[in-house]
């Protein structure tokens, strides 16, 4: 057999198979995979939305809460600010009961110190001067620096939880709740 017979390489007269077959290398056609870019702009605005509801819901949760404070802790300890939604807890001062329309004004005392109340909703049946109460609402700071409580519900006796957790100040509100009751 000689290798340099230009008829070797003939395809034969009846094999059809191989008069289809092409030996040369198929060209290379890019994929769709190649030179594709990254979604960076749908990733930014993802990583936007998600800082965007975390702090959305980082905020709620800190509004949300309503601190109980003393009276005499408004404006002074960490969570009881000027404009916050939170609960002071005092004792009706003796004498200091008006209404208004249909605003109850008092003044709740705790530990020498007093704010003015305007209660925009009726307070309960055992509501009176001289007894220990929690007012819901928020700290409002007038334009001459005096500040008043802008309180939406009362609360005249507290839940045994709140007694458990707290039995110090319930105690200290109840020993200023009989002072104010043996004034004349």
């Amino acid at each position: 057999m000689d290798v340099n017979d230009p008829h070797l390489n003939d395809p034969a007269p009846n094999d059809t198979a191989l008069n289809d077959t092409v030996l040369r290398p198929r060209e290379v056609v890019p994929t769709a995979a190649r030179g594709r870019k990254k979604p960076w702009f749908a990733y930014g605005v993802l990583a936007l939305a998600l800082v965007a509801g975390g702090v959305f819901v980082a905020k709620f949760l800190t509004n949300a809460l309503d601190y109980y404070c003393n009276v005499d802790e408004v404006g002074v300890k960490d969570g009881c600010d000027v404009g916050r939604s939170i609960r002071i807890q005092g004792v009706v001062e003796k004498g200091s009961v008006a209404e208004t329309g249909s605003v109850t004004n008092f003044v709740v005392t705790f530990n020498g110190v007093s704010m003015p109340v305007n209660l925009s909703s009726d307070p309960t049946g055992l509501f009176q001067e001289c007894i220990p109460v929690v007012v819901t609402g928020r700290v409002v700071e007038n334009t001459d620096g005096s500040r008043v409580f802008e309180g939406e519900e009362v609360l005249v006796k507290h839940d045994e939880n709140y007694d458990k957790e707290n039995e110090a100040r319930v105690d200290k509100a109840n020993a200023e709740a009989d002072a104010c009751s043996a004034r004349t």
